[in-house]
């Protein structure tokens, strides 16, 4: 039996709602196997009751984000970094 996924643009919405920057582009490593990849390319499962990102290597949990009518939680606790790129006007030096 296959469950179905979306990819990790499905998080652009929420993630956008939270921070100035698109999240999707921004590379995370994943804490169970190592593999090294966008966020867009996270397997999404939800909405209910909130969306889970899994790694598309090992199926490990990355990103928890859950809303709530007055709080967002956000768990990255399956992401060892997350390397987030900066608009070239949003860079500081």
């Amino acid at each position: 039996m296959s469950i179905d996924y979306l990819d990790g643009n499905a998080l652009a919405g929420p993630l956008g709602e939270l921070f100035a920057v698109d999240l999707t582009v921004a590379v995370g490593t994943c804490a169970g196997c190592g593999n090294s990849g966008p966020v867009a390319g996270l397997r999404v499962y939800g909405p209910a009751p909130g969306l889970v990102g899994r790694c598309a290597g090992c199926e490990e949990v990355m990103v928890r984000l859950v809303r709530t009518p007055d709080a967002v939680w956000l768990d990255l606790r399956g992401t060892l970094s997350l390397r987030i790129p900066m608009p070239d006007d949003q860079q500081g030096g």
